[in-house]
């Protein structure tokens, strides 16, 4: 997992709540077997026609947001099922950051343990943003050792993170790499238990 101390990135405004894990990654596009590659098909129906036509009506598709990488979204933003494949393609279509009032459970930790930061914000301030992020130049950095975002006009907002997904997306460790920082006493239990 890459890590991701510090993220300045263009914010892409998704003004909708209840966004499930199958609008997110339709369920046709869950065959592959590794991580990557499922970005092509992040919000699919939304994005694309029947005949696999970018639409004109679907924001994202807008060059102005060609290089997102903060989503604004509505509340409780990933419900529906677990999927993970829903983190694996919002992460490979260059997401790195996404704000929202809430977000489903296993979304949220799905999120966390592959890289994503996931920010709960007040629902004021996300609205006010989203205004902003309308005219598709509104940048945000996410400072996630200080707990802060900061706007364009050099305002911070402070946020909450738990500290166990903090550590892991700073240093970059997945559940492996998190087990990995107890390889000796894991060797030391593993010579023990064989004799």
């Amino acid at each position: 997992m890459e890590a991701i101390k510090k993220h300045t990135g263009l914010v892409y405004p998704m003004n909708r709540s209840n966004v499930d894990t199958d609008q997110i990654i339709p369920k046709q596009f869950l065959k592959r077997i590794e991580r990557t590659g499922f970005g092509q098909f992040v919000f699919y129906h939304w994005r694309f026609d029947d005949n696999g036509n970018k639409r004109a009506d679907f924001s994202l598709n807008d060059k102005k947001y060609e290089n997102a990488s903060v989503l604004l979204a509505g509340e409780n933003f990933g419900c529906g099922s677990s999927r993970e494949h829903a983190p694996w393609a919002l992460l490979d279509y260059g997401f790195r950051v996404i704000i929202a009032p809430t977000f489903a459970d296993i979304f949220y930790n799905n999120s966390l343990k592959n890289g994503i930061v996931l920010i709960k914000m007040d629902e004021e301030q996300i609205q006010q943003w989203m205004r902003q992020a309308d005219t598709g130049e509104l940048y945000l950095t996410v400072d996630l050792e200080a707990q802060t975002i900061t706007d364009g006009d050099k305002v911070e907002y402070n946020f909450d993170i738990p500290e166990y997904h903090k550590n892991k997306l700073i240093n970059g460790w997945d559940d492996i790499a998190l087990t990995l920082q107890y390889q000796e006493q894991i060797t030391a239990y593993e010579t023990a238990t064989q004799k």
